[in-house]
């Protein structure tokens, strides 16, 4: 059966029409906005790292934003002696400020254990309750599938288990009705998210100019001064960075995207 199916599909490649080689279409700056888009990270900081410039694009053209941390970071410091407590607290704090700069309407930590978060059922609940209360176009989160930078470097555990989380969040989980029922019960009804936009990824296919929003970028990041001590330096090469993904679009400054779509608009593909 195995050898006859092989022989099957081999021969229904021979039949088939050769496509013509054709160029693939230059980038463009990304025109699609959502109404209302929700940024899933794992730890205060990521979302500044990620994607904060085309979240204050979005936010300037009239969009509504959320942003779910999963950790409170309170692991993210190099005195074995500190409260952890203390730095969860001040992290938070330091994110509330920064999403008050790109203009996030909220922010919610989760409060899951930082360097060890999982991507189990409990976490993909809270996301769900989080997708279903804020009802998001589109969600945005780290890609899953980068593990090892093409650059060098490996990705966060955590960044990856985030991203997989939001990711099963949002689909099905999200949009089935039969998914963690309590919260149907609760009033909290299954809610389809339309499009998935993976930042920190070697994947990328879309491109946001961020020219108007990168200082408000840099100014998010300085708000986390206990984890950027030299925030000139790293300012340095942010813009440096941003204007090489801008040079494809050119755009004198961009953050890359890879899109994946769940449900077109009526009327229109991708993009």
């Amino acid at each position: 059966m195995y050898c006859q199916a092989m022989r099957a599909a081999t021969r229904s490649r021979e039949l088939r029409p050769i496509p013509a080689m054709t160029e693939p279409a230059a980038p463009v700056d990304h025109a699609w906005r959502p109404d209302r888009f929700m940024l899933i990270v794992a730890h205060p900081d990521d979302a500044e790292f990620g994607p904060a410039g085309t979240a204050a694009r979005w936010i300037d053209a009239g969009s509504q934003a959320w942003l779910v941390c999963c950790t409170s970071g309170d692991q993210g410091g190099e005195d074995p002696e500190a409260d952890p407590l203390v730095l969860a607290a001040l992290r938070e704090s330091e994110q509330r400020s920064a999403a008050a700069i790109i203009g996030y309407a909220g922010v919610t930590f989760l409060h899951q254990p930082d360097g060890a978060l999982a991507n189990d059922l409990p976490l993909r609940e809270q996301l769900v309750r989080e997708i279903r209360t804020f009802r998001p176009d589109a969600v945005l989160a780290t890609d899953p599938d980068t593990l090892f930078y093409r650059g060098g470097g490996i990705n966060h555990t955590d960044h990856r288990a985030a991203g997989l989380a939001a990711v099963d969040a949002v689909y099905p989980a999200a949009r089935n009705p039969m998914a963690f029922p309590s919260l149907a019960r609760s009033g909290l009804a299954a809610h389809r998210v339309r499009r998935l936009y993976l930042f920190w990824s070697d994947r990328a296919d879309t491109w946001v100019d961020i020219s108007s929003t990168l200082d408000r970028k840099l100014d998010a990041l300085r708000a986390h001064a206990s984890q950027i001590h030299d925030p000139d330096g790293l300012a340095t090469r942010i813009r440096s960075w941003a204007a090489e993904e801008g040079e494809g679009i050119r755009a004198g400054a961009a953050e890359a995207l890879r899109l994946v779509v769940i449900d077109d608009d009526e009327g229109e593909g991708p993009g």
